[in-house]
C-alpha cells in the first residue's frame, strides 16, 4: 500500500470525525488509531501532523491530539486570533511612527509628516545621479561591508575635525541607525536617557530594543545639563539620545557651552551620547559644531542622514563611532542586513559630489524659511490662544502648546474632520505629557498658501472642540 495514500485516507477520515466533535475534544490515541484503521504508527503520526498544519487539531506531547478551536470565516478571511497567544507580549509599537508616514486622505492638508512635499525634492537631479551611478564599474557588485569608501570619506569630511573615513559606517537611513546604535550600546532592560519631548521614532526603536526610555527635561535651549547629570546618577544609564540641532519637535538648538557640558557629564558617567544630527542641512544659520567634533574620548556616536534633505527613498546615513562601540554597531548591521545596496550608495555619492547638492540646499533653505515664516504668521493670526514654543532657525516643524482647557486628541480628530492633519503631542513623550500640545509641520504642504488654509482649518477645529 502506498504510504502517501494511506496518510491521505486516514487524514480524510479524521477530518470527518473532527466535524462531529467539539473544540477541545480529544481524538483517539495513536495506539487506538493504529488498531482501528490498520495502519502503521508512522502513518498515524503524519496524518495527525497534516491536520495540525491545517489548524484542525492541537497536539500536546504526552497527552494526545485535540480538536482545535473553531475557525470562523469573516469578510476578511481566517480568524488569526490564536496568534496573539503564541506571540506573547513582544509587540513593537509603531503607532507613533506610522501616523507620521501615512499619506493624507484626499482633500486633507498635511500639517504633519517627516518628509518634504514632492515639489521640494530634487527628483530630476537624483534621477540624473542614479543614471550616472548605474554606469559606474562594479555598481552591481557587493560593496565593502562598512560602505563605499568614497561615501565614507564624504561623510567624514562633512564633520571635519579628527573624524576619519574608517570611523564611518554607512547604514540604511537614520531610523536604521537608531536601531543599530541602541541595540549595540545598551542591553535589553536597561534605561536610555532621552530629551523630553523627543522624536517618536526613537522611542519606538528603544522599545523594540527592550530599553526603558527615561525623560530628561529641556528648555528653549535644549536639554538641561544639571538634570542630565542627575538622571545619569539616579538611573545608572549608559546611553543618552539627543538631537542637539533643531530638536524634533521643539526646534531647540543646544548652545556650544551646553554641548561641552553634556560631553563632560556623559564622560563622568562613563556613558555614550547618541547625537542624531538629522537636520544639519536644514538650518537657516550655522549651528554650533556637532558634539562628535568636540569629543576626544569616543563618547559620541554621531548620525548624519541624507534622507531628510533629499527623499524618503534615499535611505542612506553615516554613523560615526570609534573603538569597541564601532565594532558593535557594525556587527549589528552586518547581522541584521549585511550592507546598504551599492546602487543606492553610488547614487547618493554621485549627488552629493555634484554641484546639484549645494544648489539644492540653497534653494531648499530659502523655501523652508519662507514656509516657516508663513506658518508662524498663520498660527499667530488664526490661533492667538495657542503658544508657539519657539520659531526655530530652520527645520520642518513648530511645537505648539494648546490652551489648557483643550483636549489634545479631540483637537487632532476635529482638525482631521475639518481637513487638516496635525501630530498629537503625546506621542513625543516617554511618560505622561505635561499638557495639550501639537506638532505642526510646514514641509509637507504643496505650497505656502496651502499652509495658511491648513491653519485656518485647524483654528476651526479648535473652536469646535
Amino acid at each position: 500500500m502506498n504510504d502517501d495514500s494511506s496518510i491521505a485516507r486516514l487524514a480524510a477520515t479524521l477530518r470527518d470525525e473532527i466535524g462531529r466533535l467539539r473544540p477541545g475534544d480529544r481524538l483517539p490515541s495513536s495506539r487506538e488509531l493504529v488498531r482501528l484503521h490498520n495502519v502503521s504508527p508512522v502513518t498515524v503520526s503524519r496524518a495527525i501532523g497534516r491536520l495540525a498544519a491545517e489548524g484542525r487539531v492541537i497536539t500536546k506531547p504526552g497527552s494526545g491530539a485535540y480538536v482545535a478551536p473553531s475557525i470562523t470565516h469573516g469578510g476578511d478571511g481566517t480568524d488569526m486570533s490564536w496568534q496573539t497567544v503564541a506571540l506573547g507580549d513582544r509587540m513593537v509599537d509603531d503607532s507613533g511612527v506610522s501616523g507620521l508616514l501615512a499619506s493624507p486622505p484626499e482633500g486633507v492638508i498635511p500639517l504633519t509628516g517627516g518628509y518634504f512635499n514632492t515639489a521640494l525634492r530634487p527628483s530630476g537631479a537624483l534621477s540624473a545621479a542614479a543614471s550616472r551611478a548605474l554606469r559606474r564599474p562594479d555598481v552591481w557588485a557587493m560593496p565593502p561591508l562598512a560602505g563605499v569608501s568614497e561615501l565614507r570619506r564624504w561623510f567624514a569630511q562633512e564633520l571635519s575635525g579628527d573624524i576619519a573615513p574608517s570611523d564611518v559606517l554607512v547604514v540604511s537611513g537614520g531610523q536604521a541607525a537608531l536601531v543599530h546604535t541602541f541595540r549595540a550600546l545598551a542591553a535589553p532592560g536597561t534605561p536610555l536617557l532621552v530629551e523630553t519631548p523627543t522624536y517618536p521614532g526613537a522611542l519606538a526603536a528603544a522599545r523594540a530594543a527592550g530599553l526603558r526610555a527615561t525623560a530628561v527635561p529641556m528648555d528653549r535651549d535644549g536639554v538641561k545639563p544639571e538634570l542630565l547629570a542627575e538622571a545619569f546618577a539616579i538611573t545608572g544609564a549608559r546611553v543618552f539620545f539627543c538631537q542637539p540641532t533643531l530638536h524634533n519637535p521643539t526646534g531647540a538648538i543646544l548652545p556650544l557651552e551646553r554641548r561641552e557640558q553634556v560631553l563632560a557629564i556623559a564622560r563622568a558617567a562613563g556613558a555614550f551620547v547618541i547625537e542624531d544630527d538629522y537636520a544639519r542641512y536644514l538650518t537657516s544659520s550655522p549651528p554650533p559644531p556637532p558634539m562628535v567634533t568636540l569629543d576626544t574620548h569616543g563618547t559620541v556616536v554621531h548620525i548624519n542622514s541624507l534622507t531628510k534633505a533629499l527623499s524618503p527613498s534615499v535611505r542612506v546615513a553615516g554613523v560615526v563611532a570609534r573603538g569597541p562601540a564601532a565594532r558593535r554597531v557594525r556587527a549589528n548591521q552586518l547581522v541584521e542586513s549585511f550592507f546598504v545596496a551599492r546602487p543606492l550608495q553610488e547614487t547618493a555619492l554621485e549627488f552629493v559630489s555634484s554641484p546639484s547638492w549645494r544648489r539644492h540646499l540653497t534653494a531648499l533653505n530659502t523655501e523652508l524659511t519662507l514656509r516657516r515664516n508663513t506658518l508662524a504668521t498663520a498660527l499667530t493670526t488664526h490661533i492667538p490662544t495657542a503658544e508657539i514654543h519657539l520659531v526655530p532657525r530652520g527645520g520642518l516643524h513648530m511645537w505648539v502648546r494648546l490652551p489648557d482647557d483643550q483636549d489634545e486628541d479631540a483637537v487632532v480628530e476635529a482638525a482631521k474632520r475639518a481637513g487638516a492633519l496635525v501630530s498629537p503631542g503625546r506621542i513625543y513623550y516617554p511618560a505622561e505629557p505635561p499638557g495639550p500640545r501639537i506638532r505642526v509641520t510646514h514641509s509637507a504642504a504643496v505650497h505656502p498658501a496651502e499652509l495658511v488654509e491648513g491653519v485656518r482649518r485647524l483654528a476651526t477645529a479648535l473652536d469646535a472642540s
